[in-house]
């Protein structure tokens, strides 16, 4: 048996969901690290606890950092990913902002996921 690899038959990438996280992830790490920093505010050592506790992280500072996301699905995401009046939480803005980059990643790849 013969597998077609035309270009009829484009074989699609699968949504980046574990490269996406880990980048978003370590950019509002840096994000919070420097802003707690800046009060004097003390933050759990590890990575896994800094992105469970609760810390205010601006809407704009997720904007700030769609263009690493731009480069890992290849396309300029709009701001409206983010939600309006930021997240409690590192953990929080990842499970709202992941869904919505998969959704339009859905739309530009023929509802590849």
């Amino acid at each position: 048996m013969s597998i077609d690899l035309s270009s009829k038959s484009k074989l699609k990438r699968a949504f980046p969901a574990p490269e996406i996280t880990a980048c978003l992830r370590a950019e509002l790490i840096e994000v919070v690290q420097s802003r707690a920093e800046m009060h004097g505010t003390a933050l759990p050592s590890t990575p896994a606890a800094i992105v469970a506790v609760s810390f205010p992280i601006d809407s704009l500072d997720v904007v700030d950092m769609l263009c690493k996301l731009d480069e890992l699905v290849g396309f300029n995401l709009p701001h409206s990913v983010v939600r309006a009046g930021g997240y409690g939480s590192i953990n929080e803005a990842i499970q709202d902002v992941i869904p919505r980059v998969e959704k339009i990643w859905s739309k530009r790849n023929g509802g590849a996921t």
